[in-house]
């Protein structure tokens, strides 16, 4: 039954598996690390608690809890993908986090018992899937009364890219007219507030990070990069051929790679309320 679910879950995450899509994750990770922790610091996480990490990839944020609830606390990252499980459980050992268990499932029904978590958190994962209040439903069972749920999603409804390109334009309307295939919304990070709140949260509460990387910096292409994983995709909706997804990736391309452009690809929204005690 664990593998049928695990097949399913995988199947509707918007970006497909694969060794690529693992080592954009495991890029992610570091890149957002200091996010992840402010994000901490703000709910409070304290030693000796547990929590979770829904959707956590081959790294996740499961290095920043293993460090918040230590010592005497427990972490579990849960990931559909056995190929991200094996990552992480080496990503643990490696880094001895002893506190650490990784387990596959899927993150719309985990299977685990209800109330056992002080934190549930989950980092780009909302976005991924066609029905994210399910999700959100299961980490609210997952929490204990007075726990805590929280999210970082994108929101890449607002994105800037200066001076303007119409190749750039052209290319982010494709990724998210493709991203949005199965039914993800790459706007969710403006809908956090508004998910929590449905599940019967309380103390909601949301920051917005808009930030512009600079020329080299690997979050500077996100954008592009994701349409490259999407081309498949792309050209199965017929949405574009290939000489035109050639010509736009390498005009969007040079005009990141000019210091003088300023590109923020989208706001990072990271959410988080209480369940009722």
């Amino acid at each position: 039954m664990l593998a049928m679910t695990t097949y399913e879950a995988t199947s509707v995450y918007a970006l497909g598996p694969g060794p690529d899509e693992a080592a954009r994750l495991r890029r992610q990770s570091r890149e957002l690390a200091a996010e992840a922790q402010a994000l901490l610091a703000r709910i409070g996480v304290r030693p000796g608690q547990a929590a979770i990490d829904l959707g956590c990839g081959p790294s996740g944020i499961l290095a920043q809890l293993a460090e918040a609830v230590s010592p005497g606390g427990r972490v579990v990252g849960l990931d559909a993908d056995p190929a991200h499980v094996a990552l992480a459980r080496r990503y643990a050992d490696d880094l001895g986090l002893g506190n650490v268990e990784v387990l596959a499932g899927d993150a719309r029904r985990t299977g685990l018992s209800a109330g056992g978590f002080d934190l549930v958190h989950t980092r780009t994962l909302l976005v991924t899937v066609p029905e994210p209040d399910e999700v959100v439903a299961e980490m609210v069972r997952l929490a204990r009364p007075g726990g805590w749920v929280a999210c970082q999603e994108p929101d890449v409804g607002i994105s800037l890219c200066y001076p303007p390109l119409p190749a750039w334009d052209r290319l982010r309307d494709l990724f998210m007219a493709s991203f949005g295939r199965s039914g993800a919304d790459c706007r969710i990070g403006r809908r956090l507030p508004e998910l929590l709140r449905a599940a019967g949260l309380e103390q909601v509460e949301a920051s917005v990070l808009a930030s512009s990387y600079p020329a080299g910096h690997s979050r500077r292409t996100v954008i592009p990069d994701l349409a490259r994983s999407l081309r498949p995709v792309i050209l199965e909706l017929g949405l574009a051929g290939e000489r035109e997804l050639d010509e736009l990736d390498s005009a969007v391309r040079e005009h990141l790679a000019d210091p003088r452009t300023m590109m923020m690809p989208h706001l990072l929204v990271a959410a988080c309320g209480r369940k009722p005690g």
